[in-house]
């Protein structure tokens, strides 16, 4: 008789467990944002006939149970830790590397060529523009000793051979030299928790840029240097390793423009003029990668009147550009930012 009580205490705190947490789901104020994952949260869809027959409602339903899940943040750590000590390292697309690096898988192929071909057709119909490309390295290529030992390959030489095979109208910039070198001289080129490069990284693109835009890069120490600390990317976001600890974000300022410099926002018919290249109340955020010009943007202008010549620039861009940038304004009169 005893036994048989025995086994039902399994049953009896698994059936306790799932209705506290659906107590807790109905009787917990919703969240709109995470502010780990970054990112606003699914609220409760509105119910129509409509929605319910294409199949509307019943995605935005699920994606509300599943943002809203009482405890979420404790239970997406949990799930990534533990495909990470069963040996399934990368599963969510994010590999745990030494160093306390988080590194995205490699990217698929798709893009890249669709990406190739837009930039040949440009460079083809405005022939009479000179065109220089520049690819940022993947942070997996360019910090391949810290990967875990089982991994998908990074093809970025492959992909740099047939961007330089593919696009011969125009002036290719090739870094992957250039970020090893610094890389192994135990510069950091990229964020340990975002896919972004650094201010460094972003420095170190600046000087290869230079004889394909014709510039003489400004020496490092032209800048004043500002660590802010606390900084979490897009890949600590993604990845549910809550336990990594934060990076730092550096800004890196030319005072000799002070009071030189205009940025345009613009979206739409909205149009905003601000005077410094960097935007700091973004520091105050959990995002604060957009410290650099106010981060995404369609459409964005960079003036510069006390700027070394009085030529222009167009930068079409994601938004890698957006630390790299602010080094080129040095140089530019103006920059188109599309």
């Amino acid at each position: 008789m005893k036994k048989s009580k025995l086994r039902l205490i399994p049953m009896i705190v698994f059936l306790v467990f799932v209705f506290s947490l659906t107590v807790l789901f109905f009787v917990s104020p919703k969240k709109e944002y995470s502010s780990s994952e970054k990112r606003y949260l699914q609220q409760a869809p509105a119910f129509s006939f409509a929605a319910l027959f294409s199949g509307k409602f019943g995605d935005e339903f699920e994606t509300f149970l599943s943002d809203q899940f009482a405890g979420r943040n404790l239970w997406v750590g949990l799930a990534s830790y533990y495909q990470l000590a069963i040996g399934n390292n990368g599963s969510n697309g994010i590999y745990y590397c030494k160093d306390n690096y988080l590194v995205n898988d490699p990217c698929g192929d798709g893009r890249l060529s669709v990406n190739t071909d837009v930039i040949e057709e440009f460079a083809g119909k405005h022939s009479e523009v000179p065109v220089t490309v520049l690819i940022a390295p993947s942070t997996g290529y360019i910090c391949s000793d810290v990967l875990p030992p089982v991994h998908k390959q990074y093809k970025d030489d492959a992909y740099f051979e047939s961007f330089q095979e593919k696009l011969r109208d125009v002036d290719f910039v090739d870094v992957r030299e250039a970020f090893q070198n610094e890389y192994s001289a135990g510069n950091q080129i990229y964020y340990k928790t975002d896919h972004h490069w650094t201010s460094y990284g972003a420095y170190t693109a600046y000087k290869e840029l230079s004889p394909a835009l014709g510039y003489e890069p400004n020496d490092e120490s032209v800048y004043e240097k500002t660590s802010y600390e606390d900084f979490y990317g897009t890949t600590y976001s993604s990845s549910g390793f809550w336990l990594i600890p934060p990076d730092e974000i550096e800004v890196w300022e030319n005072h000799a423009h002070d009071g030189a410099v205009k940025v345009t926002v613009i979206e739409g018919e909205n149009r905003t003029e601000h005077d410094d290249l960097f935007f700091y109340s973004h520091l105050e955020e959990d995002d604060k990668y957009p410290v650099f010009l106010d981060g995404n943007h369609a459409y964005e202008i960079i003036e510069n009147a006390a700027a070394a010549s009085d030529e222009r620039l167009l930068v079409i861009k994601d938004s890698f550009a957006h630390s790299l940038v602010p080094f080129l304004s040095d140089h530019y009169a103006s920059i188109t930012m599309l």
